[in-house]
């Protein structure tokens, strides 16, 4: 008897869940400085989608929310940017929650 397995999913399904966090990261985007709850869902949703199909969110979109409240970071707005020279990273503060995000760098080496 042949069994589908639950894991893997078709490769269609998975091209339109990119797809759409794609969109809903663009839409968030847009709506993030008007109104900051609605990009907060399209953050939530993305986040959801990427989930039920076992695709990650692209790099790009991974420092734009927090990823303990799932709440779209603007900076200056409901955030902190600052970089920490002793652990060599960028840290995102975000403004609800108070998680720090941090986000490794190297520095340039001289040629």
């Amino acid at each position: 008897m042949n069994k589908k397995s639950r894991r893997h999913k078709p490769q269609g399904w998975i091209k339109v869940a990119k797809e759409r966090i794609e969109i809903l990261f663009s839409e968030a985007r847009k709506q993030a400085s008007k109104k900051p709850k609605r990009a907060n869902r399209y953050v939530k949703m993305a986040r959801k989608i990427g989930m039920r199909y076992n695709v990650r969110i692209p790099r790009k979109y991974r420092r734009e929310f927090c990823h303990k409240c799932d709440s779209y970071l603007l900076p200056g707005k409901n955030c902190t940017v600052r970089t920490n020279a002793k652990t060599k990273c960028v840290e995102y503060i975000c403004g609800e929650c108070k998680a720090i995000n941090r986000y490794g760098y190297k520095k340039e080496q001289k040629k």
